[in-house]
This record gives C-alpha cells, structure tokens and sequence, in this order.
C-alpha cells in the first residue's frame, strides 16, 4: 500500500454524507467537523469530503478546516473527484469516479505521495485502477443502497479481492455492524460507509472493538 503504509488495517472509509448545501453551510460545516473529531479519535483510516451540493469555493473551506483536524494524525483526508482543492487543502489525497481525471494523470502531475482512490463497480474497472496507478479502489455496491443499483455480494467481492490480490480493495455499499464483518472475512482490506459511519457512536464503538482485538 504505498503512500498510507503505516495506516492500520482494517481499512476503515468515513463518507461525508453529502447533505451540506449553501444554505446551511455554517451549521452543517459545525457538525462534520464534531464528526471528524471524534473519527480522528477513533484512528479511522480515511475521511472523504463528499459534498456535491456546494460550490468549489466552499469545498476547499470545508477541507481545509478539516485537514487541520486530521493533520499529524493516524487519519487521511481525501476529497471527492476535485484533486486541484484537494492539493489547496492540504488534504492527503482525492476520491477519483468515472467522471474524474484518472489516475495515472493524477500519478504524473501530482505529489508522489499523494494519495489516489479510486471508484471501480467491475473487476475491469478495479484491474484499470491498479494499473494506473491508484493506492485502493472501493468497490461497490456490496450489499443494498438505496439508489445505487443491484448489489454486487459477498461472492463478487471475494472474486475481485482474489484477483488484485495485495492491492487494498475496499467495500461500499450499505455496510452496516450486522454485515461489515463478512466483508473483512471476503478479502476486503476494510470498509467503506456513509450512513453508518457518519453516526459518532457507531465510531466510538468500532475504536471500542479494536482496541479489545
């Protein structure tokens, strides 16, 4: 895993939920940064800023505030698609989607060790990503999530992780505490999750269980 080899396994992705509009900046901006501080206690691995709804502008407000969080910690700051902001905020790396540059141009013209994930619903697409260049793909969707189509399942997970064997693959897609373990047990190098992860007691309690393993 080059670029986060010191980041502990498994693997654990925060997703902004992406609900912060213009109008309600403020308060909201208050509330994911209360979520991140409790995720950056928790050592969850990544936090990307997944917000669709605001301007670039606001964007890199956002980041850049929560860089300052996630900055000398064991947690990762990572922006959705927009790579440019992510280098201005000083965040750790981008989220890249099929409507993003890809990863080898990132790989090219960024700082080698920033760090570049990559969204893959195929094996071809997760393969591409490797061979690009990217540090992890999350593939997706694993189990139901409203709007995101047919779920792919444990099985197509397990098929994916055997083949880019040793490169980290991440599940998305309704992961939750009653299945999350079974993507761990399909090969997954970690998990991915909006819903659930955006909730501060559910990352207390993840922090909770690894401290005990």
């Amino acid at each position: 895993m080059r670029n986060f080899e010191s980041v502990e396994q498994p693997l654990i992705y925060l997703i902004t939920d992406g609900e912060t509009t213009a109008e309600n900046f403020i308060e909201k901006k208050r509330k994911t940064l209360e979520l991140i501080e409790t995720a950056v206690q928790s050592k969850i691995s990544f936090i990307q800023i997944r917000e669709k709804q605001i301007s670039a502008r606001l964007v890199f407000e956002l980041a850049s505030e929560v860089a300052e969080l996630t900055r000398h910690t064991a947690t990762k700051l990572l922006v959705n698609d927009r790579a440019d902001i992510a280098l201005a905020a000083k965040a750790d790396g981008v989220h890249l989607t099929k409507q993003s540059l890809s990863a080898d141009v990132i790989r090219k013209k960024f700082p080698k060790d920033f760090i570049v994930g990559v969204s893959a619903h195929s094996i071809e697409q997760a393969l591409y990503a490797q061979q690009q260049g990217a540090d992890f793909v999350t593939f997706s969707p694993i189990f139901f999530s409203p709007g995101k189509g047919a779920p792919q399942g444990i099985e197509k997970l397990r098929e994916v992780c055997a083949r880019l064997k040793n490169f980290p693959i991440i599940a998305l897609g309704g992961i939750n505490a009653a299945n999350l373990a079974d993507t761990l047990t399909a090969g997954a190098s970690g998990f991915a999750a909006i819903r659930f992860l955006n909730d501060k007691e559910n990352l207390k309690k993840l922090f909770a269980i690894s401290r005990r393993s």
